[in-house]
């Protein structure tokens, strides 16, 4: 395909998903920030688009390994099984290590690095978010897609919504997916993009690393639930009332 300046990055995140190696290692926001087109990304970031379109249009011609393309014509049960095992379960593992570790290293480093105390509270507060947010999508949103997806292939009545249509519960998630990800810009500012001061301890570097890759892993996540699974049950629902 031909990937064009005028295209959203989550157009192309989702058409060419061996781009989204691309976006996270140029800081392209391909999910909470995905509706800009590249041409405005670029020039947000001040990036040369003539570069940026030739990694692009290389990754197009190659095999991902991380393709989520599995994901277009997979079953909707099954990707948001994969979301909570995989990435839910990441958020709650690391961010309780991470809390943990970023008050070590605040308690050790905060009264000469202040950053740090903005950094650990910023999470802390990103982390419990998270929590509400996760619980909601498996107890409620998650399993009622589940049942409307099973409900459309066999023939039967689409069961109604508690919520007066699947876009509701949607919009709501999609609102909390960026304060999320206002969450993580303001850590990585704190942080100079993670950027560990020089007299930095392992433990300092350590949190820093750790901020990045949950960073990357929530980028991904946030990714296949706004930019695939949501979409996808918004179709389901409207083909279901025809």
């Amino acid at each position: 395909m031909t990937i064009s300046l005028d295209k959203t990055v989550r157009e192309i995140a989702v058409e060419v998903p061996a781009s989204v190696r691309i976006f996270e290692t140029l800081g392209i926001d391909y999910c909470c920030g995905g509706r800009k087109s590249l041409k405005q990304a670029c020039s947000d970031l001040h990036l040369a688009t003539p570069e940026v379109l030739q990694k692009l249009q290389k990754a197009a011609e190659e095999r991902s390994e991380t393709d989520d393309g599995q994901w277009h014509n997979a079953s909707l049960a099954d990707l948001t099984q994969y979301i909570v095992r995989t990435h839910h379960a990441f958020v709650r593992q690391q961010g309780i290590r991470l809390e943990t570790l970023g008050e070590k290293v605040r308690n050790k480093h905060g009264a000469s690095h202040p950053e740090l105390n903005s950094i650990a509270d910023l999470f802390r507060a990103m982390r419990d978010e998270l929590s509400m947010h996760m619980s909601k999508e498996e107890q409620i949103l998650f399993p009622y897609i589940a049942r409307l997806e099973h409900a459309v292939q066999s023939g039967q009545v689409a069961p109604p919504p508690p919520f007066g249509t699947v876009a509701n519960p949607i919009q709501m998630m999609m609102h909390e997916h960026d304060d999320a990800g206002s969450l993580l810009g303001a850590i990585r500012r704190a942080s100079n993009d993670y950027m560990p001061s020089a007299d930095a301890c392992p433990s300092y570097n350590a949190f820093y690393e750790g901020l990045k890759a949950f960073e990357r892993n929530l980028h991904y996540h946030i990714h296949l639930e706004n930019n695939i699974l949501f979409p996808r049950a918004l179709a389901l629902e409207e083909n279901s009332r025809r």
